[in-house]
């Protein structure tokens, strides 16, 4: 059976008219507006999805410090992004998995360092970057950890080293250009980075161009894992006009050929685009 994943959260919440301009994203609305994540988490199960990523992909003791929140605080926040996924699932009466989403050391910085990776940071720069956050998700009892929009094989080295110990299972997501990783390495060595570790339960793509799915997923397939896919819309960020074009959701009658064991959407995929992936 495949399990159908949430959305673009963020997508959600903006066309619910919330300002996700600075550089918290939609994390800073685990503190301000935490109902409105509830909301949006409630959309995308009610259209289908039976997993949430919680609103915890830009949440980090060093990007909420910068907005003068406290490690206490911060704490608090990371937590509640799993208590507010509950809260959906309660509150939809759907039976869904909570994926405690951990976003890679680029997208703290806001820059679009997550669609570049190669940081100049080592494996263990990275690890304790991660971990302190990673065993705060921990604690809060989501079901898996979503490893998400990875960008190398560096940091996707320390997340796993991060994730050692816990007590949750993983998926280990990638984001990819073509047959690379975005920092250009082989999807191969990427992939196979997991292939022993028993706490990864899927390897595969997010946040990435749709028509890059399948032949990363062959790739995906010989780590011996199964395999995830969650891309973006279609549609492609102009940085220099700040808006997207292209064309949104010509993928979506073709996703399940690929075979996907976890399937769902990344940025600018709508409930209403989940509900298409749901449909038997």
């Amino acid at each position: 059976m495949t399990r159908i994943i949430d959305g673009g959260l963020s997508t959600e919440l903006a066309a619910n008219g919330h300002d996700l301009s600075d550089h918290l994203w939609s994390a800073r609305l685990l503190r301000d507006e935490p109902e409105a994540i509830v909301a949006a988490h409630a959309a995308f199960l009610t259209a289908g999805a039976t997993v949430s990523t919680t609103a915890s992909y830009q949440a980090t003791f060093d990007g909420f410090a910068r907005s003068g929140i406290d490690r206490a605080e911060t704490e608090r926040l990371l937590a509640r992004s799993v208590t507010l996924a509950r809260q959906a699932s309660t509150q939809t009466g759907v039976d869904a998995l909570v994926a405690a989403s951990v976003g890679p050391y680029g997208a703290m910085l806001a820059d679009g360092s997550e669609y570049r990776g190669n940081y100049g940071l080592s494996v263990g720069d990275l690890v304790r970057f991660h971990r302190p956050r990673l065993e705060v998700l921990a604690a809060a009892g989501p079901d898996l950890f979503a490893l998400e929009t990875v960008p190398d094989l560096v940091e996707a080295e320390a997340l796993l080293i991060a994730l050692d110990g816990l007590g949750a299972p993983a998926w280990l997501s990638y984001t990819v250009a073509g047959d690379t990783t975005r920092a250009g390495q082989p999807l191969a060595e990427a992939f196979g980075l997991a292939a022993g570790v028993d706490g990864i339960i899927a390897v595969g793509v997010n946040c990435c161009d749709p028509a890059d799915v399948g032949p990363a997923l062959a790739i995906a397939r010989t780590s011996g894992k199964p395999v995830i896919a969650y891309p973006n819309s279609g549609e492609e960020w102009d940085a220099t006009a700040r808006e997207w074009t292209g064309e949104a959701g010509k993928w979506l009658a073709g996703a399940r050929a690929w075979g996907a064991d976890w399937l769902g959407g990344c940025c600018r995929v709508t409930p209403a685009d989940i509900a298409e992936l749901a449909r038997p």
